[in-house]
């Protein structure tokens, strides 16, 4: 494939440019727009080599008058969205959703040929889609940027594209959508891109509702039509009607870990609101319904259903729709504290389903087959996919706050300090606390407010119905008396309800004990009468790297799913792992395809759970076209994994891994942990101080307000990073490592075995090297010159720069390649188109971070807007960026 993008993605950047350009030219005058290319000329210049053009870029962008840095920012923060805009429709309209490497996402029909010469029978196939569990668990992402009210009108360009695409024998459409194009561009630059209140945890899970209603809800039962039709050709069958081989779950208004924000209330109020757009959507569906099903003939159990009336399905429907109507009107009472006095509820998605079900049987039945195939089934498969609540909501909650639960009831009622205890007695008492029947937390128990909302949010899932409710994810967990604990609260306030509980290891400690807590968790007879035959385990991305660098983590999370894989299977336990990946690399980020098949064998056996993070929702589902691929992508992967595993890897592998992963770790700490410049040397070159003062999410960037580093969340220590470039989270440690092995005799020649033949190995490689063409270390060092005036600090950059350059060239060696991207031009060629627009920005924000220094974090509403507008830009331009 060419180099060049493809000719209807430039041409649609273009238009999308050009439109821009009309745009601020109308606004603030035609110098403005030279003033703008002058940039875009020196920045593009520079890309080409032109040392001077750099130079003369940065004194440009320095002499800007205040009035000019926040018009200059939008600019190119808006052309970089337009940008993505016009490439997101490319992937939908190419199928190329994650990857620009031809043949890299193989297409499930493919995939079936494949399992069927492998010896898997078509009755398999069908099988295991129909039994496939894959749950994509929406969370809200702490730095994404961008507005709703804007990702509206993207979406609209994003439709005016493919009208003025598929116009080329209607010029009054195409014309008539090139206005609406103009018009959409002039709604969005004159839009504030930049929330100025943070949102709040029932304002993200609004979002992610309106992910469902503008998009998802259209791709699902897209998806099954799609996959219906593949099996009906190779298995002579459709996937049963209740088969959800892919549901969604959400964390929004449910992820209460270091969020005091998240509140029981909040809870309640979010599990209210999708009941209510469920309803919304499901009488949008059946008023549909009843107009399209104006049959007669119908079978016996409908005739007895409704009487004999002329139009048996429409009499069905309407009785569907009045009780999903006060299903509707239910909500929104409870949500405005008002009481209600409508009719009988839809309380559970049986009472949905059974009812269309009858319907779909009667049509069969009557020979209608063609009927109940249409909108009918899709509305079905939505019931199967969404229930009543659209997505599942889990809870988490760190393992400290059920401790003090704990620690504070013990004292009460005077049975010593639950915190001296040891592991030991603490499982022998909650295990006998678990059995009995008597009642351990007293009826008016006048608790702290803390402990108070502990127990409030117990309630809440005990008041729900269960199918509303996904998995109590305990973060932090690091023994079996966490998972204990959580099960006696549940027994104690939840009632009837019990919900999956998984542990969540996220360090590189608990990661390599996370074996051993489930084998003594699954050896206690007491919790395996609760859990019965099934156990969830979360691993975590995000801290793993942070607390040890991304190779070392990524090995010790590749060896803790192994040793889980064969501790739940001699316990005859089935095991699903639940991955915390995030957007970026140093966050277990990546094309999920390759993320899938580069897992252990065993570990994915037709069950996964994966979180997605908001930016990454919009890349991967944010539109119809875009989320059926998505989809398509994890039900391939997941199968694939399942019929197909990947080899385990040799044991001389698994001693190579050992001993990089080990030269990588001791590389970061010793930067990271040891070097006493380091935490400096951060706060001062990145713009991680202005960001926790900016209104992106709803949770603190810090779980504690004090402390250094090690308190910062995950996404933000690598969003700091990656505003400048240096990506250092997700590479760090890993230069050492490979450049100790290549020294050695041999060691090129393994890591080369390793990368073709291992997928875990290849996938790491992938990975690093397209972090690595992401990154630029002379951007890295304009920042340090810029804000940093410490000799040593300087010195320490310096350093950090030339570790990336020496994995720089040591990774190319391995791959065997002259550049970044070699195998991959699409995505090089991607990267710099954006370039000439980013490297203005990362201009401003040094220049602006270091005004606001200045001012003594004083300047003026203007130019923090400006610096919150580049962060957005950079953002926008990189992608996958927290």
């Amino acid at each position: 494939m060419s180099d060049d993008l493809h000719e209807s993605l430039r041409d649609n950047v273009r238009i999308l440019g050009d439109s821009l350009g009309r745009t601020i030219a109308n606004d603030l005058g035609e110098g403005f727009v030279d003033r703008i290319e002058a940039i875009r000329g020196y920045a593009k210049s520079g890309r080409q080599g032109d040392v001077q053009s750099s130079r003369d870029l940065i004194e440009y962008l320095r002499k800007l008058p205040d009035r000019d840095l926040l018009p200059v920012t939008r600019a190119f923060n808006q052309f970089l969205n337009l940008a993505n805009i016009a490439e997101q429709h490319y992937r939908a309209r190419y199928r190329r959703v994650e990857d620009y490497r031809p043949g890299s996402q193989p297409m499930l029909g493919e995939l079936l040929t494949r399992a069927r010469e492998a010896g898997h029978a078509p009755r398999k196939l069908v099988e295991s889609l129909a039994t496939m569990r894959v749950e994509l668990v929406l969370t809200a992402h702490p730095t994404e940027v961008i507005r709703r009210t804007l990702i509206q009108k993207y979406d609209a360009i994003d439709e005016c594209l493919s009208v003025i695409e598929s116009s080329s024998d209607y010029p009054e459409r195409a014309s008539r959508a090139r206005g609406r194009l103009e018009e959409l561009i002039s709604q969005a630059w004159h839009t504030d891109e930049i929330r100025h209140e943070r949102p709040t945890p029932v304002d993200e899970a609004k979002w992610g509702f309106a992910v469902i209603e503008n998009s998802l809800w259209h791709a699902v039962p897209a998806f099954h039509r799609d996959l219906d039709t593949l099996l009906l050709e190779t298995a002579g069958e459709r996937l049963p009607l209740d088969a959800a081989p892919i549901v969604f779950a959400s964390w929004m208004g449910g992820d209460r870990d270091g969020n005091p924000n998240v509140t029981s209330r909040v809870t309640r109020e979010v599990l209210l609101l999708g009941r209510w757009m469920a309803a919304d959507l499901y009488w949008r569906d059946l008023d549909q319904l009843k107009a399209e099903l104006s049959m007669w003939k119908s079978n016996s159990a409908l005739r007895a259903e409704v009487g004999g009336v002329a139009e048996p399905y429409r009499e069905l429907i309407k009785r569907l729709l009045t009780r999903v109507e006060a299903t509707r009107e239910w909500a929104k009472s409870e949500l405005d504290g008002r009481s209600f006095e409508g009719g009988p509820i839809i309380e559970n998605s049986d009472q949905l389903y059974a009812p269309l079900l009858t319907c779909y049987r009667s049509l069969c039945d009557v020979g209608l087959d063609t009927i109940a195939n249409g909108a009918l089934l899709d509305t079905l498969r939505r019931v199967a996919i969404f229930g009543v609540t659209l997505t599942k909501l889990d809870i988490r909650q760190e393992a400290s706050r059920h401790c003090m639960v704990m620690e504070e009831l013990t004292e009460t009622l005077e049975l010593g300090r639950y915190q001296d205890w040891s592991e030991e007695q603490r499982q022998a008492f909650l295990l006998a606390e678990l059995e009995s029947r008597r009642p351990l937390i007293p009826r008016r128990w006048e608790c702290s407010a803390e402990t108070r909302e502990v127990l409030d949010t117990f309630r809440v899932i005990a008041n729900e119905q269960s199918e509303a409710l996904g998995t109590y994810i305990i973060s932090m967990a690091a023994q079996p008396s966490d998972v204990l604990t959580v099960a006696l609260l549940m027994k104690e306030v939840g009632g009837e309800v019990s919900l999956p509980i998984a542990p969540l290891f996220e360090t590189l400690d608990d990661l390599n004990r996370a074996g051993d807590v489930i084998d003594r968790l699954l050896a206690l007879p007491g919790y395996r009468a609760l859990a019965g035959k099934t156990q969830e385990v979360m691993i975590g991305y995000s801290d793993s790297a942070k607390d040890a660098g991304q190779l070392a983590a990524a090995w010790a999370q590749y060896r803790a799913q192994e040793r889980l894989v064969e501790v739940c299977r001699s316990h005859a336990v089935s095991l699903t792992l639940f991955h915390g990946r995030g957007g970026a690399v140093g966050r277990g980020g990546g094309p999920a395809h390759a993320a899938i098949l580069s897992q252990p064998p065993g570990s994915v056996n037709g069950s996964l759970r994966v979180t997605e993070q908001g930016e990454m929702i919009r890349f991967k589902f944010g539109q119809p076209d875009i989320a059926l691929r998505s989809m398509e992508i994890y039900a391939c992967a997941v199968l694939e994994a399942t019929l197909l595993p990947p080899p385990s890897p040799e044991p001389h592998w698994r001693e190579e891994m050992d001993r990089l992963a080990g030269i990588a770790h001791r590389g970061y700490v010793s930067v990271v942990r040891e070097n006493p410049d380091f935490v400096p040397y951060f706060r001062a070159v990145t713009p991680e101080g202005a960001l926790g003062r900016l209104p992106l999410g709803s949770r603190p960037t810090k779980r504690r307000q004090d402390g250094g580093v090690e308190t910062l969340r995950a996404i933000p220590w690598i969003f700091a990073w990656t505003q400048i470039r240096l990506m250092l989270p997700a590479w760090l440690g890993s230069g050492e490592a490979f450049c100790t092995r290549l020294e050695e005799q041999g060691g090129l020649e393994t890591l080369r075995e390793m990368r073709d033949q291992w997928p875990f190995f290849g996938t790491y490689l992938d990975m690093l090297e397209m972090l690595l063409a992401k990154a630029d270390v002379s951007i890295a060092s304009y920042y340090e010159r810029r804000l940093v005036d410490e000799p040593t600090l300087k010195a320490l950059g310096e350093d950090l720069r030339g570790r990336f350059t020496r994995l720089h060239d040591v990774l190319l060696t391995i791959l065997d390649q002259g550049q970044l991207l070699e195998q991959t031009p699409l995505i090089r060629q991607a990267i710099a188109v954006r370039n000439p627009y980013i490297d203005p920005l990362h201009g401003l924000q040094a220049e602006l971070l270091q005004r606001n220094r200045d001012a003594d974090g004083a300047i003026s509403g203007e130019l923090t807007r400006a610096l919150m507008v580049t962060m957005a830009g950079i953002a926008a331009g990189l992608r996958n960026t927290g």
